[in-house]
């Protein structure tokens, strides 16, 4: 019965127009007041030798640039689109932090210092998220049948081929970059 009522406040302010003026209308206000107070672009005026931005200026410029966003449907579309996501983005962050921060602790040291075995259960910990999000988002079942169940297996081959040549590559790299630091650190005693 709650759900139903909660369910109907949504659909209430959806009709309102909420989600499509009001909110984009805030958040373009919002962010444009805050770049032309920092940016001071319109000027400042001087007061008992302080300096002031110009907010009623500010305000205006903002208030009207947020009335043209709203007014083309496209834009508010993008806007809802990209806010979305990018919220979707950090919960996915905050999640992998916070299963990293399962194995780390609270202690102050760098990645560095954890072993091996440490780091490659975050690697498994970060390609489970993102196979959590494609599964919610309905991919995950695609890109398993595209890579099982294809026909051919060039790409397959390519994608190997690839995988390989990046892993000799750190880990060439990384050896230089090793020797390097030692071979620094033995002239240093001599």
């Amino acid at each position: 019965m709650a759900d139903t009522a909660f369910r109907g406040v949504v659909t209430f302010l959806d009709k309102l127009g909420v989600y499509d003026i009001v909110l984009p209308f805030l958040l373009v206000f919002t962010i444009v007041f805050a770049i032309l107070e920092k940016t001071r672009v319109l000027g400042i005026e001087k007061m008992d030798n302080k300096e002031f931005t110009k907010k009623n200026l500010n305000a205006m410029l903002a208030f009207v640039i947020a009335f043209l966003v709203i007014a083309s449907t496209t834009l508010v579309r993008i806007i809802n689109e990209v806010m979305a996501n990018v919220v979707l983005l950090i919960v996915l962050v905050i999640s992998f932090l916070m299963l990293v921060g399962i194995f780390l602790g609270t202690s102050e040291t760098t990645l560095e210092k954890y072993p091996g075995w440490m780091k490659f259960f975050m690697v498994i910990l970060f390609i489970a998220i993102v196979a959590i999000l494609l599964q919610a988002m309905g991919w995950l079942e695609a890109i398993i049948n595209v890579l099982v169940l294809s026909q051919t297996s060039d790409w397959a081959a390519t994608l190997v081929l690839l995988i390989i040549v990046i892993a000799v590559m750190i880990y060439v790299t990384r050896d230089n970059a090793s020797e390097g630091h030692g071979s620094k650190e033995k002239h240093e005693k001599h």
